[in-house]
């Protein structure tokens, strides 16, 4: 990478530092983390991290003279035919590469990360002893990630509280007007499952588990009816607010990386993403 990387790191010494937490290789088939835009060998003096790339999320990292945007979501998760400006993907590749910022992507390799985002989410409501719901596949991750890789995290609570107590400890913790919830509320809980993002995929490996709660985002009616028939409980924060806990986090953990090496670089949250869907009361 950077020839004198203690003065002048390039997107790709953060990027290293990011696949260090999350190797690529944890990263679901279908994905496509990674670079999405950019070069890796471009200098890097201001980094952000935000969930999606957004284009007023890309604008405004422009105009603050961002050179490296790291995003959970990719930009692209299918081969382009042709790079339209009139298109809002097109607009968002124009917008970086006149900036001249990288966009890069930690998506289901960060999810899955021994120290990634369930682990992150299991840990912000007060969870013990976890382990993946689904455990990493040693072989096909070739040694990499760790015993505590894998997607989902299944964990105990410190003492029992029922379903109402819980899912109001969530509300608060995520900063949230309601989340909802499936199963009775006075059931007493302290085998909890959760999953980042959407989380009908992983509702197989919940109801195999002895979990008696799942935290997730984006379940479906016929998921609800499912666990409902099953005598387990639901809590659902939604897309956003079960992912977008992760910025903070990785701020840090990059920040620390940065001091320890000597560069000169500003880690900052994007503090002007919004979660799309509102509360009417």
């Amino acid at each position: 990478m950077s020839t004198d990387s203690a003065i002048q790191p390039v997107a790709g010494d953060i990027v290293s530092v990011i696949e260090d937490l999350a190797p690529p290789v944890l990263a679901e088939q279908w994905d496509n983390c990674g670079l999405q835009v950019g070069s890796l060998q471009w200098p890097v003096k201001k980094v952000w991290i935000a969930l999606d790339p957004l284009l007023e999320v890309v604008r405004e990292a422009a105009d603050q003279k961002v050179d490296l945007l790291v995003t959970h979501h990719p930009l692209l998760f299918k081969p382009l035919r042709s790079i339209d400006v009139e298109t809002p993907v097109g607009k968002i590749v124009e917008t970086a590469l006149t900036g001249r910022m990288a966009i890069y992507s930690a998506h289901t390799n960060l999810d899955s990360a021994s120290e990634g985002l369930n682990h992150i989410l299991a840990g912000l409501i007060g969870l013990h002893d976890l382990v993946p719901m689904v455990p990493l596949d040693a072989s096909e991750a070739g040694g990499q990630g760790g015993a505590t890789a894998g997607m989902g995290r299944l964990g105990r609570l410190a003492q029992p509280l029922t379903l109402a107590e819980l899912a109001h400890r969530i509300r608060i913790r995520f900063k949230l007007q309601a989340v909802k919830i499936v199963g009775e509320p006075e059931s007493m809980v302290d085998r909890i499952a959760v999953c980042s993002g959407s989380g009908s995929s992983l509702l197989d490996a919940f109801l195999d588990s002895d979990a008696q709660v799942y935290l997730t985002g984006d379940l479906r009616y016929h998921d609800a009816r499912r666990v409902e028939d099953d005598g387990r409980a639901m809590i659902d924060v939604g897309h956003f607010a079960s992912e977008h806990i992760f910025i903070d986090p990785l701020v840090a953990h990059l920040r620390q990386a940065v001091r320890h090496a000597g560069w000169s670089v500003d880690i900052e949250p994007c503090r002007i993403e919004r979660d799309p869907f509102k509360w009417i009361e």
